[in-house]
């Protein structure tokens, strides 16, 4: 207890004096659990009871047993939806204006959410709830996601007693970098047995409850299940990719006005509502030609399967709530962060780390692989007509802020507090009003400080009074948006709103045209009124820069790798020799050696010990099968040096060498580019070209570097599956990266491009 909260006596003597307990926190009177399911990437019309014909019967069976709300909200983008998710601030407010990856020196935009925007479950547990956090987090700054970091940024040190799940924006699902709590963990099955993080998150998340009612049986909990479907990579397993075979050959086209019509018969949307026009950068499904939509239609099968496994994985949790009797007293509450995504580019992504790197996306490779889409070797993500077609009926799409970026599913279910079923709402929701929500439900005031931080307001509104009351008058009335420079404000039915193609300088920012457009005739943004109603764009644009010097959202920058983001001071200083210890848990990418398109040695210092029949394993490893690099000994003593190309080009370097005897060596490369020289005791004993080198991200999915063993796909996973572990003794591997970096004009212009 705290120095001072004693109440009762103390004497000289125990007959002089009168102990005393303080009761521990208890929930208020009527508190439900509460779970909350972010789903990654998932468009407006995506889930079956949102439009769609692909198979979430669990998810549907939610909304036909509660409620669908046809007007939530989000910023457009994955890290800063879930600040407003998780805070009941708005995404600038707390300096996640962005995701992490590109935070910029001011402070909507430094991703590091200040103390004095408290996490919801900070503002539960001194209360009496438990509270956990599984799947995916994207709130701790690239340069603090490693072993060594400080941890107040991690989940727990935001008031989460429990974490299972991983850091960056997405991951591999078939071999994914895991954090428990506060350590790094090795997944607990492999690919060839079964394993798929979907399922894995679904399992911890029903572990983490039982732990909790094999003990306290009536205490209230929050679980934050955040999937990581269906972001990219869209990799589910084979069977449940099989199901959708020939479902999407009819395209999008026709995807868009069926799902528009299933949007209307079943009430979500009004039937005056329009299919907005298919833009002119998405071409008809009919004009395309045969091996275009064979490979086009794969994809989103892909996808398909990837949500419908998915939605069985939170079918599993609701079932077992249900089979504990935990259901009918939780608030359930199933969301996406953002629409549908167009990273897949016009015509798909057999590797989303490619566009970072100036690397091409053809029909023609995706073709040829068209068999392990969905598979562990590919990254990935549909061509953007399918995009489009997720978003139905809205204009575009993920990170702008037009209704496709912003507009999403949102599914209430609550049987114990809500006695309507499978009724619609139409009131203005948004992200930052969960949090008030859950407060009022719970019983809980909004603290005025958490851990001694005085608390800036919550930004949000409860929209708790809508349970029961389907025309009451709606309490959020005005919402700002920004994201990379597309800028929007809603505010009482009526949205401005102002598209700026990111990076381009044409029109300039202060030049770009608002758009006005009236929600309640016109959901879809079919038809713009700003010329005829120019006094009311000009109230609604003073309204917007209001909002956006409050909450923190200047400067406006479209520029996703200004130098506001590229000149930001590393968290842990760069240098020009790295030395890596063996068997340690991976390092990331954002704080390891930069080897990239420089010359560099890799050192590894061995031991033969006497009587070791076979020397094999891995000396160290950077990235995975989607990226990276991998120095590693064969059986028969074939030393490699591999390079994988985001997966569209592999370099190697192969030199068979005498047994090593027994005794200390160092195997080492060294590449001077092009050119790249394997020695053994400084002995040089083969040598090759690495024509080009990736020279921006080795891969999305937050692989770092490994010393001595590697995950289960790694770049080089040709020549070895993971983990590979070095059989003889690794004292260390030392990296020189001393030389000037090597600059590659062409490949940094076609990248340039590549990123419009």
């Amino acid at each position: 207890m705290e120095s001072g909260e004693f109440r009762g006596t103390i004497g000289r003597y125990h007959w002089e004096s009168e102990p005393w307990w303080p009761d521990e926190p208890r929930a208020p009177e009527g508190a439900p659990n509460v779970l909350l399911v972010l789903l990654d990437d998932v468009g407006f019309a995506q889930l079956g009871c949102f439009g769609s014909d692909i198979d979430t019967p669990a998810f549907d069976r939610l909304a036909a047993n509660g409620l669908r709300y046809a007007n939530f909200h989000t910023t457009a983008l994955c890290s800063p939806t879930r600040a407003c998710v998780l805070t009941g601030r708005n995404h600038h407010t707390c300096g996640m204006g962005r995701v992490i990856d590109l935070a910029t020196g001011f402070p909507g935009y430094d991703a590091r959410i200040p103390r004095s925007c408290g996490f919801l479950p900070a503002m539960l547990t001194p209360h009496g709830y438990a509270a956990y956090a599984v799947g995916k987090w994207h709130l701790t700054p690239e340069d603090e996601e490693h072993m060594g970091a400080r941890r107040d940024r991690w989940p727990l040190g935001r008031g989460f007693e429990r974490f299972y799940g991983f850091f960056p924006g997405e991951t591999h699902q078939f071999a994914p970098e895991l954090i428990s709590d506060s350590h790094h963990v090795a997944p607990p099955a492999r690919f060839d047995e079964g394993y798929h993080l979907s399922e894995d998150l679904a399992d911890r998340a029903i572990e983490f409850i039982e732990d909790l009612r094999n003990v306290e049986v009536d205490k209230p909990w929050l679980l934050y299940l955040a999937t990581g479907a269906c972001h990219s990579p869209h990799q589910a397993p084979a069977a449940w990719v099989e199901r959708y075979r020939g479902r999407f050959d009819r395209g999008w086209d026709e995807w868009r006005v069926d799902a528009l019509a299933r949007q209307q018969a079943t009430g979500l949307l009004p039937a005056h509502t329009e299919l907005s026009p298919r833009p002119d950068w998405v071409p008809a499904w009919d004009s395309l030609a045969a091996e275009e939509r064979r490979v086009f239609a794969r994809y989103m099968e892909a996808f398909a399967g990837f949500l419908s496994h998915v939605d069985a994985q939170i079918g599993r949790v609701i079932d077992r709530l249900d089979a504990m009797g935990d259901l009918d007293d939780t608030l359930v509450l199933v969301m996406s962060d953002n629409g549908a995504s167009s990273e897949g580019g016009p015509v798909g992504s057999l590797n989303d780390g490619r566009v970072w790197n100036g690397l091409p996306r053809t029909v023609e490779e995706a073709a040829e692989r068209i068999d392990e889409i969905g598979g562990p070797r590919i990254h990935n993500n549909y061509p953007w007509g399918w995009t489009v077609a997720g978003n139905t009926p809205f204009r575009r799409w993920k990170r702008e802020t037009h209704e496709g970026g912003v507009a999403d599913p949102l599914i209430v279910h609550w049987p114990r507090g809500i006695p309507a079923r499978g009724e619609t709402r139409r009131q203005y929701v948004h992200a930052v009003d969960v949090v008030p929500t859950v407060l009022e439900v719970a019983g809980i005031e909004f603290p005025a400080t958490i851990g001694g931080v005085d608390q800036r307001p919550l930004e949000g509104v409860s929209f708790a009074y809508s349970f029961a009351d389907a025309d009451a008058a709606e309490r959020h009335t005005t919402q700002y948006y920004e994201m990379f420079g597309c800028r929007a404000i809603y505010h009482d039915g009526w949205k401005a709103v102002v598209y700026h193609d990111i990076q381009s300088d044409e029109p300039g920012l202060d030049k770009a045209g608002w758009e006005l457009y009236d929600l309640r005739a016109d959901p879809s943004e079919c038809h713009d009124l700003a010329a005829t109603d120019p006094d009311r764009v000009d109230r609604l644009v003073a309204r917007w820069w209001e909002e956006a010097e409050r909450h923190q959202v200047l400067p406006i920058d479209n520029r996703p790798f200004s130098d506001f983001v590229l000149g930001r001071r590393p968290g842990v200083a760069p240098r020009d020799r790295y030395v890596y210890w063996p068997y340690r848990a991976p390092v990331p990418e954002s704080v390891a050696v930069n080897a990239k398109n420089r010359p560099h040695t890799v050192s590894a210092f061995v031991t033969v010990p006497e009587g070791l029949d076979v020397v094999e394993g891995v000396l160290i490893v950077q990235g995975s099968v989607l990226g990276g690099w991998s120095f590693h000994l064969l059986a028969g003593g074939r030393l490699c040096y591999v390079h994988n190309l985001a997966g569209w080009r592999e370099y190697r370097v192969d030199a068979t060498i005498p047994p090593l005897s027994p005794g200390d060596h160092v195997l080492a490369v060294r590449f001077a580019p092009p050119r790249a020289e394997l020695l053994v005791d400084g002995t040089v004993v083969g040598a090759g070209d690495i024509k080009r080198t990736l020279w921006s991200r080795l891969s999305l999915t937050g692989a770092g570097v490994t010393v001595g063993y590697a995950t289960e796909f790694p770049p080089a996973d040709r020549d070895y599956r993971g983990p590979f572990r070095f059989t003889g003794g690794l004292d260390r591997v030392e990296v020189d990266v001393s030389g000037d970096a090597f600059v590659d004009a062409d490949a940094e212009a076609t990248d340039s491009i590549a990123m419009q």
